[in-house]
């Protein structure tokens, strides 16, 4: 959902205060909840398992 909110609501806008913004944000959730859909993976749990397991070598590697 976050991807969509930011490509068809945020990214295609300009906000002129906050406020607007967070206007923005609630009516597209508000929307969206009112029409809901069914969310679809796309990728295998393997493939995203094996990128959580990469990216959490890295930051253990980056000495903070």
């Amino acid at each position: 959902m976050y991807y969509e909110l930011t490509e068809q609501r945020i990214r295609r806008s300009a906000f002129h205060c906050v406020e607007d913004l967070e206007q923005a944000i609630e009516d597209y959730i508000a929307n969206n909840n009112a029409n809901p859909k069914p969310f679809v993976w796309t990728a295998s749990a393997d493939l995203i398992l094996n990128k959580v397991k990469s990216f959490c070598e890295r930051i253990n590697q980056s000495g903070y």
